[in-house]
C-alpha cells in the first residue's frame, strides 16, 4: 500500500478511536428468558410485533413458546420466516410490507445473526422510507430512532444482539455489504440459553468460532479502549473454555448460557474497536457463495492472524490472549506465543470437524472479491497490518480446494 493511502487509514482509524467516548453507544437492556418478552412490549404499550426469523426455527419448534407466550399475553404477532442464510434485500422489503401493512409497533428478531440482521434493516426501513438499503450501505446512513427492537440470538456467535451492524446481501449482484449505524443497537437482548439447546453441533462449532473471530479481531486491532479490551479478552476465555462443551453436549446449559454472554462481549467489543480483515473476505466469500459467515470465519482466522505475524504489535496481542487462556508462560517470546495461540485456533477448528477449504472458489473471482473486501476493510478496520486487493488475495488461496 503506498504512504498515503496508508497515512490516510491510520488517521481515519484514529479519529474514530478518539471518539469512541463520546459516541452515542448504548448497552441493550438484557433478558435472561424469553418468557420477560411480554412484559416488555406491554411496558412500551405495544400490542401488535412483527417477528422476523426463518424457516428452520419455526421447524425445530424453537420460537414456539415466544409465540404462544405473546398471544396468551394479547399480543398480535406477525411472523415473517423467510429470512435465507445471508438476508438479501428482498428479505428486508418483503418483512417491511408485512410490517407496514399489520400497523406492527415493534420487532422481534429471532435467530441467528441472519434473522437478527434482517429485522434491524426493517427498522431502518420503517423510519427511512424515501431511503433505498444501497443507500444505508456504510456509516452513519440511518440516524434515525428505530422502534422497539428486541434480539433472540439462537446461536452463540454472531453478538448482532448487542452491535451497530448489519450485513445485506444484494442478491442480484452477489455481494454483502455492511450497515453501521448506532440505531441499529437493539433495545433489548434476550440471552435465553434455552433458545440455543437443539442447535446442531456444527452450528454450534461455526458460530462460536464466529464469536472468537469477533473478539481477537477486536482486540489486535489498533481502535480498543480499555472497555473494549476487557470484553474481548473475557470472550476468548470463555469461549476457550466452554465452546468445545457446548459442542460434545448440547444440553451442557452452563456452556451454552457462557457462550451467549461470550457472543454478547465480543459482539459489544468490536462494536466499539471493529474488526479486521477476516471478516471482509469472509463477507465477500457470503456474498459469492452463499458460505455461511461463521464458517468462513473460523476457516480464514488462523491465515489471518499468521499474515500478521511479521508485526510486533500483533505478536504482543496475540501473546496476552495465549497469556489469558493460560496457553503460554509470560516468559514465551511474543512470536511463539503468537503462533501457540494461532495453533490453538487451529486446533479448536479441528476437533470440531471445521473444514480447511472451500471447493467451490474460482479463480477467475478472487480479484473480483478482493477488491469488495479492501472497498469493506480500509479505511475503516484498524489493522495490525494494512493491505491492498492484491494482497488480500492471498486469502481466498489460501482456503480454496
Amino acid at each position: 500500500m503506498n504512504i498515503f493511502k496508508k497515512i490516510y487509514c491510520r488517521v481515519f482509524q484514529t479519529v474514530f478511536k478518539i471518539a469512541i467516548p463520546i459516541l452515542p453507544y448504548r448497552n441493550p437492556v438484557i433478558l435472561n428468558s424469553v418468557q420477560d418478552i411480554p412484559k416488555q412490549l406491554k411496558s412500551k404499550e405495544i400490542s401488535c410485533v412483527l417477528l422476523v426469523t426463518d424457516k428452520s426455527i419455526r421447524q425445530l419448534g424453537i420460537s414456539t413458546q415466544l409465540e404462544s407466550l405473546l398471544k396468551d399475553n394479547n399480543i398480535k404477532c406477525v411472523i415473517y420466516d423467510e429470512t435465507v442464510a445471508n438476508p438479501t434485500v428482498k428479505n428486508v422489503e418483503d418483512a417491511r410490507a408485512l410490517y407496514i401493512k399489520n400497523n406492527c409497533r415493534g420487532i422481534i428478531g429471532f435467530g441467528g445473526g441472519s434473522p437478527i440482521d434482517c429485522a434491524k434493516i426493517v427498522g431502518a426501513r420503517v423510519v427511512r422510507p424515501n431511503k433505498s438499503i444501497s443507500q444505508m450501505k456504510g456509516i452513519l446512513k440511518i440516524c434515525k430512532k428505530l422502534p422497539l427492537l428486541m434480539a433472540v440470538p439462537s446461536t452463540a456467535g454472531t453478538g448482532s444482539e448487542t452491535t451497530l451492524a448489519a450485513v445485506i446481501t444484494d442478491g442480484h449482484k452477489g455481494h454483502k455489504f455492511p450497515i453501521n449505524d448506532f440505531s441499529l443497537i437493539p433495545h433489548c437482548a434476550v440471552l435465553d440459553p434455552a433458545v440455543t439447546k437443539t442447535l446442531p453441533p456444527h452450528l454450534t462449532a461455526t458460530t462460536g468460532m464466529d464469536a472468537i473471530t469477533h473478539a481477537v479481531e477486536a482486540y489486535i486491532g489498533r481502535s480498543t479502549v480499555k472497555s473494549t479490551r476487557s470484553d474481548a479478552i473475557e470472550a476468548v476465555k470463555l469461549i476457550d473454555s466452554n465452546l468445545e462443551k457446548a459442542y460434545n453436549d448440547g444440553n451442557n446449559m452452563e456452556a451454552r448460557s457462557n457462550m451467549l454472554y461470550a457472543s454478547f462481549l465480543a459482539g459489544r467489543a468490536f462494536s466499539k474497536s471493529y474488526v479486521g480483515y477476516c471478516h471482509a473476505v469472509a463477507h465477500s466469500l457470503g456474498g459469492k457463495y452463499n458460505i455461511p459467515h461463521g464458517l468462513a470465519n473460523a476457516v480464514l482466522l488462523p491465515h489471518v492472524l499468521k499474515s500478521y505475524l511479521p508485526s510486533k504489535y500483533a505478536c504482543k496481542k496475540l501473546k496476552e490472549l495465549a497469556i489469558a487462556i493460560n496457553l503460554v508462560s509470560k516468559d514465551t517470546s511474543d512470536r511463539a506465543a503468537a503462533e501457540a495461540f494461532i495453533n490453538r485456533l487451529e486446533t479448536m477448528n479441528k476437533k470440531m470437524g471445521i473444514t480447511k477449504k472451500f471447493d467451490m472458489i474460482q479463480k477467475s473471482d478472487i480479484p473480483i472479491l478482493a477488491a469488495y473486501a479492501e472497498k469493506e476493510a480500509n479505511p475503516l478496520y484498524p489493522v495490525p497490518i494494512l493491505m491492498t486487493k492484491e494482497e488480500l488475495q492471498q486469502f481466498y488461496y489460501a482456503v480454496m480446494e
